[in-house]
């Protein structure tokens, strides 16, 4: 038996309208329409061109109901002119991804949400709170990715073929989610996950509205304060920093040299004119759009590393997961592309010594 959900959410991750998928898969546009409704059931040879035409397996599309991420309130973080397929496609690949956290969170036990409902504080208070919360004191944040997956956020990555969206984050019922474009720079898709975590901790509680300019605005500012306590960086850059110290300093906090910049002048280390000044000077240099010599190592995902670890362990390949899935071995691969290495034995990347708060297990 097919399921209509699962028809309209494959074509919207491929970015196809009910048109272009009736001409790849040579079915006409109104039994498209009619698959989609439930009006109508496909045939098996109907259901096996649809399945070529959008690359999934045909048992894929008659597989349970699909609990899709709720379109009305993710945070995107994405060019104001990015195209609705686009950012439908993203919304699909997610919702999979999500269908993939379901089924790990079956067999192991993941550390629950710890995520604070702050109100309306400012963005600086509630970086402030949030990081009094979790023990972080003034020090540099730790591995982003790694932090919030001990804290309960599901990260995932968006498929490469999403590039036109930066990150976006979903509360799925209690469970926080946050989708990062792994193509990114190191320091840029750090900051896109402190940037995803002021949207869940600020515009989750409906006070606030989750998109539009001032809460992108207010996510960025969240974002800066929380890489780059005000203490910390009052404590450590001079006033009136040349590029060469700003471009050292970075490294601190671990953050692109635009952030700093725009940091400093936040809290009045720089002034109008040396603000525009050095943001010339980078944008010169190529900072800009790019991090040169900037950091080489991904912050990668420590929980699926840790999960497809213990499924090798048991003899279970990814390529099974994605089978029980119903999906392609591609398609799971991109939910974790630049997170993970599911083909290669070894362990993943470490936290710096520090113990992991969100222990992972198996559940027996």
């Amino acid at each position: 038996m097919v399921t209509p959900s699962r028809i309209t959410l494959a074509r919207k991750r491929r970015g196809l309208t009910l048109a272009e998928l009736s001409k790849h898969a040579a079915v006409s546009l109104q039994s498209l329409s009619n698959y989609e409704t439930g009006r109508t059931t496909p045939r098996p040879p109907t259901v096996r061109r649809i399945a070529d035409a959008l690359g999934f397996p045909e048992q894929f599309f008659s597989g349970a109901e699909v609990d899709e991420l709720p379109a009305e309130g993710i945070s995107w973080r994405a060019r104001t002119k990015t195209p609705p397929r686009v950012l439908d496609s993203a919304r699909a690949a997610g919702t999979l991804a999500a269908q993939l956290y379901d089924w790990i969170d079956e067999r192991f036990r993941l550390p629950e949400p710890d995520l604070p409902s702050l109100g309306k504080p400012d963005p600086e208070t509630a970086a402030e709170m949030v990081r009094t919360r979790w023990d972080l004191a003034n020090s540099p944040a730790p591995n982003m990715v790694h932090l919030l997956e001990a804290r309960g956020v599901r990260v995932f990555s968006l498929p490469p073929d999403s590039l036109e969206v930066d990150a976006f984050a979903v509360w799925r019922g209690s469970v926080p989610f946050i989708f990062l474009n792994t193509m990114k720079t190191v320091e840029r898709s750090r900051f896109d996950a402190a940037h995803e975590l002021g949207h869940l901790v600020m515009h989750s509680g409906g006070e606030r509205p989750c998109t539009g300019p001032e809460a992108e605005r207010q996510a960025n500012d969240f974002a800066s304060a929380f890489l780059m306590p005000a203490a910390s960086v009052l404590g450590h850059m001079p006033a009136g920093a040349r590029v060469d110290q700003i471009l050292e300093g970075k490294r601190i906090w671990k953050v692109s040299a635009m952030a700093l910049t725009y940091r400093m002048h936040d809290l009045g280390l720089l002034t109008d004119w040396q603000y525009r000044s050095t943001c010339a000077d980078l944008s010169a240099r190529g900072y800009r759009t790019d991090e040169p010599q900037g950091l080489r190592k991904r912050e990668t995902s420590q929980i699926l590393t840790k999960v497809f670890q213990g499924l090798r362990a048991k003899g279970v390949r990814p390529s099974d997961v994605a089978d029980q899935l119903r999906v392609t071995a591609e398609e799971m691969k991109k939910m974790l592309f630049g997170l993970t290495v599911t083909t290669v034995e070894g362990g993943g990347e470490g936290s710096g010594g520090r113990r992991d708060r969100g222990a992972l297990s198996l559940v027996r």
